[in-house]
């Protein structure tokens, strides 16, 4: 990839598999600059090759990158360090999460074939018509570029774009912190009282050695086991191979030890006291403040829909929790979202700005407008 450095511009995308193993599995990466696509093996050659690619200064264009970024963070060490999100710049010109398929018919009144969603991209080798999909996947990102930035250079949108661009690129990316594992249990909310201390160092500890392992956690223990563990709270072998869910492996051995031990530690643990589940946002604001989320979540759909905007560039329920918390940080008290709808709810909120509603036709709907003094 030498002959691509300095390039100025290149696509890219990815193709990785995540089912068999705990973090993403790089299967294919493709790569196109000055109108030439290359499909990358990482199964046969080494991805930090790409290094001096991803760490020059060319911009690199990708659809729906978190997942790119995620994986390449994990396989190669690096990402791009400058990039451009045609999904994501394509919410300021008004559309919502739109598709690779129908952001190409829309914009290009092209037709980018969807593939076969379950296809192996592991296997060896490739079809062509798996090689056909992958390359389509960038062949016509720059394109795509080129429109979308019209667009927002007519609306002077250009900088919040490359704007949340750079939010995305630098978001932290990896595992999650295994003592949260147990959140995402399935029917978690129906355990109660220690049980709930059991679940969470149970889910810990399965969460820690699928990542040793590097297979998907249900492959250590299934979610099933992990709660009838946390009903019985087993203390033994023999009571823990009694659980529902868990097989004769993890009830022998040093692996049922380890799990016998993290009981032990949740048991230490329930005396601290009860074991709460993280509040919804909005719990922890003043009561007085919480019909404030809501007025507020109405108001920026409003703003998205009068600015031909995606609601979910503008922020979602927890970034208004913070805004109004006074989070130092908060996303809507910065930047691009500040300019347009931060600075207004700070003053909403403090009585100088008032919302009104008018059914005059198009040029209909919510409004913020000044709060005279003395009204």
């Amino acid at each position: 990839m030498s002959s691509t450095v300095g390039c100025g511009m290149y696509s890219i995308d990815t193709e990785f598999h995540r089912e068999k193993t705990y973090f993403p599995r790089l299967a294919l990466v493709q790569i196109r600059a000055r109108g030439v696509t290359v499909l990358i093996d990482p199964l046969s050659a080494d991805c930090r090759l790409l290094e001096p690619l991803f760490g020059g200064p060319d911009l690199a264009v990708l659809h729906a990158a978190q997942q790119d970024l995620d994986v390449l963070t994990q396989s190669c060490g690096i990402i791009p360090s400058r990039i451009y999100d045609t999904q994501l710049a394509a919410g300021f010109i008004g559309y919502s999460t739109p598709s690779l398929v129908n952001l190409a018919a829309s914009l290009l009144r092209e037709h980018v074939p969807k593939g076969d969603r379950l296809t192996d991209w592991l296997r060896r080798p490739l079809t062509a018509d798996q090689r056909n999909y992958a390359a389509s996947d960038v062949i016509h990102l720059e394109a795509m570029k080129e429109i979308i930035d019209d667009q927002l250079r007519a609306r002077g949108r250009v900088d919040w774009a490359a704007e949340a661009c750079e939010e995305l690129r630098t978001r932290p990316v990896g595992p999650t912190d295994p003592w949260d594992a147990w959140l995402r249990v399935k029917d978690i909310r129906t355990v109660k009282g220690r049980s709930r201390w059991v679940a969470r160092h149970v889910a810990c500890w399965r969460e820690n050695r699928a990542m040793d392992l590097d297979i998907p956690p249900r492959h250590v223990l299934s979610d099933i086991a992990l709660l009838g563990i946390a009903q019985r709270v087993p203390r033994t072998l023999d009571d823990l191979g009694a659980c529902r869910g868990v097989d004769g492996r993890l009830a022998r051995g040093s692996l049922g030890e380890a799990v016998l031990d993290a009981i032990d530690d949740a048991i230490a643990d329930a005396e601290k006291g009860e074991l709460h589940f993280p509040s919804a946002d909005g719990d922890d604001l003043d009561k007085t403040m919480r019909p404030a989320v809501t007025l507020v979540g109405v108001w920026v759909a409003e703003l998205a829909r009068q600015s031909d905007l995606d609601p979910a560039l503008l922020g979602a329920r927890r970034d208004i929790v913070e805004l109004l918390s006074s989070v130092p940080g908060a996303r809507l008290a910065t930047g691009w979202r500040a300019d347009i709808l931060g600075h207004d709810v700070e003053l909403l909120v403090r009585g100088r700005r008032a919302l009104t509603f008018s059914a005059d036709g198009a040029a209909g709907g919510l409004r913020m407008v000044p709060v005279e003094a003395g009204d």
